[in-house]
């Protein structure tokens, strides 16, 4: 059994963060993909050994309503607004996808997060778009995450996602552990952003959530450094 402790995003500058952890997940992916220069400089001053992660470009998994797209630096035609987000069989959620692709070869990435908003409910077409899309795509050499919010029934997402190949990542304070390659979980604060997770929600985690063969533990809370190097000093998991 292996552990992986890091953030979502880089709370402190690179070259100190890499020297406390071994993980980190992009998030600016999400928002508005980076140049790949840039994306080659981030590979190159990092240790070979220091692993990237990633979240998928929005426009695959959310609309263009959500307030996120606002951070695009090309605005989406009004016309073409139809055709983006929640998994939807156009070229433009594939063209996306393959330009996402793009970047986590540069950072040799081995994990990809789809993180869905809570719009996105299971309702049939919904479901269908996300089976068809995850069948479609060249998975390569990735390990391919999926965290739904919302409506979505924990067993429901375990189905799809054991159909599907993918990992199931949900809240680990809500769900029971599984066993399994690889156990992805994503430390959003019990209850909020503002959450500090506590010595004792720290423990819980390293009791129930460490029978996989390897296990990743991203915060992604307001004090996410704190306690990120919090759990992995304490608890001696690096």
């Amino acid at each position: 059994m292996r552990v992986k402790v890091g953030c979502c995003g880089f709370p402190i500058k690179r070259i100190s963060y890499v020297k406390q952890f071994n993980v980190v997940e992009i998030q600016q992916t999400f928002y508005q993909l980076p140049q790949h220069k840039t994306v080659k400089k981030w590979r190159e001053e990092v240790p070979p050994e220091f692993e990237f992660t990633l979240k998928v470009w929005q426009l695959i998994t959310h609309q263009p309503s959500s307030p996120t797209y606002r951070r695009l630096k090309k605005p989406i035609p009004e016309a073409l607004k139809k055709n983006y987000g929640f998994f939807k069989p156009t070229d433009e959620v594939y063209q996306a996808w393959e330009e996402t692709e793009a970047i986590a070869d540069i950072l040799q990435a081995r994990l990809i997060v789809f993180q869905t908003p809570p719009r996105f409910t299971p309702t049939a077409e919904h479901k269908e778009n996300l089976l068809s899309f995850f069948r479609q795509i060249d998975h390569k050499s990735y390990r391919l995450v999926w965290e739904p919010r919302g409506e979505w029934k924990k067993a429901e997402v375990r189905a799809i996602c054991l159909e599907l190949d993918i990992i199931p990542c949900l809240d680990p304070f809500m769900a029971k552990p599984e066993a399994g390659e690889i156990c992805y979980l994503r430390l959003h604060g019990k209850g909020g952003y503002s959450y500090r997770y506590t010595n004792e929600d720290l423990l819980i985690l390293k009791e129930n959530w460490t029978s996989s063969e390897i296990t990743y533990f991203l915060f992604n809370n307001l004090s996410m450094y704190e306690d990120a190097l919090r759990f992995q000093n304490y608890y001696a998991i690096q």
